[in-house]
């Protein structure tokens, strides 16, 4: 175990954790659930995202061994059938509105057992939640070819016209019956919103009218896979042509290795609607050049060409030296989507020789890093409050509707507030455009401790602003509240003379602060002031009115301060 644990490490993974079904089910659901589960080793490994040759165990144990140097990388081929003996897909015009891409591919004599069989479903799934997007850029769809004939047809129909038996299913069902049906289903019920508004639905037919799937939500019965299945018809559709190449290229990488001649795939014809025809899967090999030294400056080693060479070999990049030894030829076979530019290039010879390898030097140029401003003039002040006597409190930035609106006597359309489009609970629903709510809930969450009860936060609000790149600003405010017997407006105002001293603004108009009598819809009548400083209005100051104080749950008066900071700093 430690041994694997070194070379994912090596190779770039993670080996997350060794376990076994039993484990993770006693883990989440507690020991009598697991009774009775499978205690075969599982080892979790974390694959980066753009790899997805390695998101099974074929790729995954192949991309080890060439990097053991224990194999060759192989060499895939496609084979191209005699004139009208392949298969092919004609996509009609009608998918253009909703999927319209489509590639396909056979793999011929290929023979499953039961872990390839679980292994080849599971590589289809984990490459749906990933570069499929959730099937919503592309919908893998995999058949016994045995059971239909070509040629076949991708095509779009109104709901109530596509009829067959969905996969694990006893009878026939309408398109709308199968939308239906699956509503409830916990694994499919994600796709249905993908064509459900659709006024037509995608579907595949063969030349007999056989359904082998209706995509991106389900394969037809008819076609389905089993350990027997020796030749399989591959199709992906989708909105996305080259991710769509990309899914196709993988799949049959990873599983031609089980075909009568491994490595080598089948290629079927797509026909567009306009007429042309174009053969997949790709399988496109190409080459790059990249200097030795490039490699060496980025990295920050000195390696002999040769030696990067070998080390970008082993990790399924085939290169040699050409020219007087001044470049490295390095050919990107069809497995290494993710290879998009000589950065990635780099990167690979970086894992292959070894992170840990790399000495380590002190950088060229020297930096000396400094407080944001804003942090620092919020620091101090944290400080002073506390000494001020006031506790910090530190409280969640989102809060629901009624905490900025409703509870403070504001309809929600006044606030200017950033909501959430899908909240998952109710207390999470907007961003605060005020410090007040959080620490009114505080206080009520700790009507226990002994009077009086004075605390501070000094956080940022947000507020919608269109003339911002993404919509909305935060401000640094400076909330603080006293919570007692009597409502404390000389303390609270003492606190904000306090603060001005600190920040050096003398009391008076000119260019200091002064406070003006205001109305607020959260304060007491006549018990609400409006500070100005800096030429602006900065905040509030003031008495709560029973209202607010009764809808968050208290019950003595209270009085509170708002300011914002930006203008001090």
């Amino acid at each position: 175990d430690e041994e694997f644990d070194e070379l994912c490490f090596e190779f770039g993974l993670e080996l997350d954790e060794i376990t076994s079904e039993k484990d993770i089910i006693s883990k989440e659901k507690g020991e009598e659930k697991a009774k009775g589960a499978s205690d075969v080793v599982l080892y979790k490994i974390d694959v980066p995202a753009n790899r997805y040759d390695l998101l099974c165990m074929e790729g995954l144990v192949r991309g080890l061994q060439v990097f053991k140097e224990r194999i060759n990388l192989p060499r895939y081929e496609k084979i191209i059938p005699a004139e009208g003996e392949g298969q092919r897909l004609i996509i009609t015009e009608q998918t253009a509105q909703i999927r319209p891409h489509a590639v396909a591919a056979v793999l011929r004599n290929i023979t499953f057992t039961k872990d390839r069989y679980d292994s080849f479903i599971d590589l289809q799934e984990k490459l749906h939640q990933n570069i499929c997007r959730k099937r919503a850029l592309v919908a893998i769809g995999t058949h016994d070819l045995d059971t239909i004939s070509g040629p076949f047809t991708f095509t779009a129909k109104a709901p109530s016209e596509i009829k067959f038996k969905p996969l694990n299913q006893s009878k026939e069902y309408t398109a709308s019956q199968i939308m239906d049906l699956y509503r409830t289903d916990s694994h499919l019920r994600h796709y249905l919103h993908l064509i459900e508004n659709k006024p037509r639905y995608p579907v595949i037919y063969d030349s007999n009218g056989v359904v082998l799937s209706m995509p991106p939500i389900i394969n037809g019965d008819h076609t389905k896979i089993s350990l027997n299945t020796r030749n399989v018809f591959i199709e992906c559709t989708g909105t996305d042509i080259t991710k769509a190449k990309i899914v196709l290229d993988i799949i049959v990488t990873m599983f031609s290795e089980y075909c009568e001649k491994p490595f080598t795939v089948e290629a079927a014809e797509v026909v567009y609607p306009n007429g042309k025809t174009h053969i997949y899967p790709e399988l496109a090999y190409r080459t790059e050049k990249v200097k030795p030294e490039h490699i060496n400056k980025k990295i920050g080693i000195s390696e002999t060409p040769s030696s990067l060479a070998k080390l970008l070999t082993r990790m399924c990049l085939k290169s040699h030296v050409t020219g007087n030894g001044n470049q490295i030829e390095i050919e990107i076979p069809p497995t290494r989507a993710d290879i998009i530019h000589a950065c990635d290039i780099v990167e690979d010879a970086a894992i292959a020789y070894g992170y840990n390898n790399i000495q380590m030097v002190i950088p060229k140029t020297y930096t000396i890093a400094n407080q944001l401003p804003l942090n620092k003039l919020a620091e101090l002040l944290r400080h002073d409050l506390a000494a001020a006597g006031f506790t910090e409190a530190l409280t969640f930035a989102l809060c629901s509707q009624e905490d900025i609106a409703d509870k403070l006597g504001m309809d929600i359309s006044a606030t200017n507030a950033v909501r959430i489009a899908n909240p998952k609970t109710a207390e999470f629903q907007v961003a605060r455009t005020t410090l007040l709510p959080g620490l009114l809930k505080t206080i009520a969450a700790n009507r226990k401790m002994p009077l009086p009860l004075k605390l501070f936060e000094i956080s940022d609000i947000v507020v919608k602003d269109p003339n911002t790149d993404v919509g909305a600003r935060n401000y640094r405010h400076l909330c603080a509240i006293y919570y007692n017997k009597s409502p404390g407006f000389e303390i609270i105002h003492g606190l904000l003379d306090r603060v001005m001293q600190l920040l050096e603004v003398p009391p008076n108009e000119e260019n200091g602060y002064t406070i003006k009598a205001a109305e607020g819809t959260a304060f007491f009548p006549g018990r609400c002031a409006e500070v100005f400083a800096k030429g602006q209005s900065i905040g509030k100051l003031g008495v709560l009115h029973p209202d607010v104080i009764t809808k968050f749950e208290l019950t003595m008066p209270c009085s509170a301060l708002e300011i914002n900071i930006e203008p001090f700093v």
